[in-house]
């Protein structure tokens, strides 16, 4: 039975209470008792092959791994979702349109793992990645089903064609072969979705710098067909309504963890994003008109010099012996980066912005080499509170470790309310051991915007075995968190031995999934 939150807090025992004045973590703490509560305990080491939510919050199955999308059977859901995009279309907030990123194939348990690929092999890990288009509804007992049969569903993968933005060329052509290593992205004002290629090289290799020599990547892809590597690593944004999407050169081309878009005081639009790997940079392109990234100023940030750095010819000298032109730069943007002073950061991943203002909160996830094995969140304040400003301050939002309780911050999302949420991403093949032993399997925390609680991270849910729980979205009422649980079982040797069997349980395979997180908790803290 729905409750409204002052019913809520009248079975709390809150009867004739200020509900504007209420410390509600105060109240849950009351209902549910301290520990449950603040949900410590979940920080402490949970390590279940199942998702383990807090009193009040329940999980329910969205979509996983090769269910079928479409009416015939013959779309179907890819693998390793991550990023979620949500777009609802009803009055009656029970429709939406979701996006979701798959980021790389398990060569185990897409049956593909052979030290000689057929083209078949390799065409069904293609099929796997880029990312999934899907209507979905809420039922009567308000919990969100996929509609199979919704003409709106589709599909964009390894083999998809997608052009580079307003004509542009790479290596000679003026389109791509693909999209995949899709992780997190961003939401554009005029209704498009940004997905990111971040590890791009390990399908098509990298080009050895300085030279045209290519890297092989790790899934060996071009041993059957081959293409520049130069056509991957950037920004795709994708239009549902045409269901096509474009290559966007002026964004940059690197790991690009995410694409967080806002606007100028001028209205014009600013979009930010990290480069997932260790001593790499964080970016923001300025664009010179409200709705397009046609044209604009890449720049890199310089923490040391609090400075937003252009990545332009015409502005920076140390750029000119070493690129041609500008499209030159954008293609080896790291190595403009470096050349320019940009900052080097340890991971800096995904990217959101403290809800009505220029407040940018980056997550560095942690950086081993440097002993920094907790990762930490920062800050970057825009001067004037302008996301277009040149110059800014920065601190430490909160940092990780044993005295917060979480280890690796990864992706971010604001509820309705202010409180940022966050999810860990600690190594598989650390998760469990030390220096992460305490922090057991990887979770989601909420930081409380105000109250008792105010800035602490608490831990809401812990992920299955191997898993990590990617791109937190929440419906624009609070009620639903949408939520991704990637690569559950991935440190497996082979089908006979197996680390997890979620969700299914028993001897099955485990399935990546989308699930949605909702219960009376979840409101009181969201709305």
């Amino acid at each position: 039975m729905k409750q409204s939150r002052k019913e809520f807090l009248q079975f709390l025992g809150y009867t004739g209470v200020s509900l504007g004045t209420l410390d509600l973590f105060g109240a849950l703490t009351s209902a549910f008792g301290s520990s449950a509560a603040r949900i410590r305990g979940l920080s402490s080491g949970i390590a279940k092959d199942e998702v383990v939510t807090a009193p009040g919050i329940s999980a329910q199955m969205l979509i996983s791994w090769d269910d079928p999308i479409s009416k015939d059977g013959t779309l179907k859901f890819g693998f390793n979702n991550d990023y979620t995009a949500l777009i609802e279309h009803s009055s009656k907030g029970n429709r939406a349109f979701l996006w979701v990123n798959h980021e790389y194939p398990s060569t185990l348990f897409l049956g593909t793992r052979s030290k000689s690929k057929s083209m078949q092999d390799i065409e069904k890990e293609m099929k796997s990645v880029g990312g999934s288009f899907i209507e979905i509804k809420k039922n009567k007992k308000g919990q969100w089903k996929v509609l199979k049969n919704s003409l709106a569903n589709f599909r964009m993968d390894g083999l998809s064609k997608i052009p580079f933005a307003y004509g542009q060329k790479i290596e000679g052509v003026d389109y791509a072969i693909g999209t995949f290593a899709n992780c997190a992205g961003g939401q554009t004002p005029w209704g498009t979705i940004l997905t990111c290629e971040e590890n791009y090289h390990d399908y098509y290799g990298e080009r050895k710098e300085g030279s045209r020599e290519i890297l092989p990547g790790d899934l060996g892809w071009a041993s059957k067909e081959s293409y520049p590597p130069e056509h991957y690593g950037w920004v795709v944004e994708v239009d549902p309504k045409t269901k096509a999407g474009v290559k966007h050169i002026s964004l940059g081309r690197f790991a690009h963890e995410s694409a967080t878009v806002t606007r100028a005081k001028n209205g014009n639009v600013v979009v930010y994003s990290g480069d997932d790997k260790a001593g790499e940079c964080l970016y923001k392109f300025v664009s010179n008109h409200p709705d397009s990234f046609e044209s604009g100023t890449l720049y890199v940030a310089s923490l040391a010099q609090k400075k937003w750095i252009p990545l332009d010819l015409s502005k920076t000298k140390a750029l000119g012996p070493h690129f041609k032109n500008q499209t030159d730069i954008y293609t080896y943007t790291r190595k403009a980066a470096h050349l320019a002073g940009g900052t080097a950061l340890d991971r800096p991943e995904d990217i959101e912005i403290i809800p009505g203002t220029a407040q940018v909160l980056i997550a560095l996830t942690n950086n081993t080499k440097k002993n920094n094995y907790f990762g930490s969140i920062l800050k970057v304040m825009e001067d004037g509170d302008d996301a277009a400003s040149l110059s800014f301050t920065h601190d430490t939002f909160i940092a990780g470790g044993e005295a917060t309780g979480f280890a690796c911050p990864d992706n971010l999302a604001f509820d309705p309310k202010g409180n940022l949420w966050f999810t860990t991403d600690i190594s598989g093949s650390k998760m469990n051991k030390e220096p992460y032993a305490s922090f057991g399997n990887n979770g989601l925390f909420v930081v409380m915007k105000e109250g008792e609680h105010k800035g602490k991270a608490i831990q809401m849910a812990s992920a299955p075995f191997d898993a990590e729980f990617t791109g937190p979205t929440f419906t624009k009422d609070g009620k639903t968190l949408f939520l991704s649980v990637q690569h559950p079982g991935e440190n497996s040797k082979s089908l006979s031995e197996l680390t997890s069997h979620w969700p299914e349980g028993g001897n099955a395979i485990p399935k990546p999934s989308v699930i949605t997180l909702q219960g009376p908790v979840l409101e009181a803290i969201t709305s």
